[in-house]
């Protein structure tokens, strides 16, 4: 019976994984179909070299080569060599990911737009594809493309970081976005990819954001106490001295949520109005209290 469950909550963290990958990749779509195509906005990656790709080649083929298949014909050798650098577990979720991407370029329409907004195009499609990533990533996936290319590189090159392979791959593309649409679209699409990036960061951690909060105070017994009777938080006894007193403190060690700082603030000022306290971000908090431990 146990088992069952078990089986039955594995599959349910399956299709929940199946669904976000989908959602995450439509969105990504969306944005390249919708505004960074017609707009020329060509913002790194795969897709924005397919982009760029496409204008070239309309001079030898009839509306150029489309971007989808662009996409797929570059990312098969990627996933093949990740395949043997990477393993297969890794590429499992990826190269569905990939293939939802592309498919989703397929069907999706490519709108024509009469009237160049470019700052309105930057919003939508960094929040698009910023929102589109962060749910994919969120499972620890991508859809391959630079961000799988740049994996793979660090794995011979292990003197530079993922980040930074990652920065020169995607400036190289922008690069060849200004040479084939000009400086104006190229400067958008740079502020659309730190919008991207920033709405990214936020759905990955905005979830699992915390304060941790440090109490240096006499009464930190009755602090703990309460702060555990009242907001249902655990705190951590931690041994201190103090280097100019040379006496030894007993520090607190308590990680809240965001609105709840108030609180403890409060609590604290009850019990020692001589304590003190630092506030600091916690950008990833998992664990009891906060989640499970991705």
């Amino acid at each position: 019976m146990h088992k069952a469950a078990q089986n039955g909550e594995n599959m349910k963290k399956v299709i929940w994984k199946i669904a976000r990958i989908m959602a995450g990749t439509f969105l990504m779509a969306t944005a390249v179909n919708f505004v960074y195509e017609p707009m020329h906005m060509v913002t790194g990656g795969v897709s924005g070299l397919a982009i760029a790709i496409k204008e070239l080649t309309k001079w030898y083929f009839s509306g150029g080569v489309p971007v989808w298949l662009t996409n797929i014909a570059i990312n098969v050798p990627i996933l093949i060599w990740g395949y043997f650098v990477k393993g297969k577990e890794f590429l499992g979720y990826t190269f569905f990911a990939n293939i939802c991407f592309t498919v989703f370029l397929l069907i999706l329409p490519i709108s024509e737009i009469q009237q160049k907004d470019y700052f309105l195009a930057m919003t939508i499609g960094g929040g698009l594809t910023g929102t589109g990533l962060g749910l994919v990533f969120a499972g620890g996936y991508s859809t391959g493309g630079t961000d799988l290319l740049s994996s793979i590189i660090h794995s011979y090159l292990k003197a530079y970081s993922v980040g930074t392979i990652l920065f020169v791959l995607d400036a190289l593309v922008i690069l060849a976005g200004a040479l084939v649409f000009g400086i104006i679209s190229t400067v958008y699409a740079v502020m659309a990819v730190f919008l991207t990036s920033w709405i990214m960061d936020n759905i990955l951690s905005g979830l699992k954001v915390g304060k941790q909060v440090w109490i240096i105070s006499e009464k930190y017994q009755e602090i703990s106490d309460v702060i555990t009777q009242k907001m249902g938080r655990g705190a951590t006894c931690l041994e201190g001295k103090g280097m100019y007193s040379n006496n030894s403190k007993k520090v607190l060690l308590c990680v809240v949520g965001k609105r709840e700082v108030p609180c403890v603030v409060q609590i604290v000022r009850e019990q020692d109005e001589s304590a003190f306290m630092v506030i600091q971000e916690a950008r990833e908090v998992m664990g009891e209290g906060f989640g499970e431990i991705d």
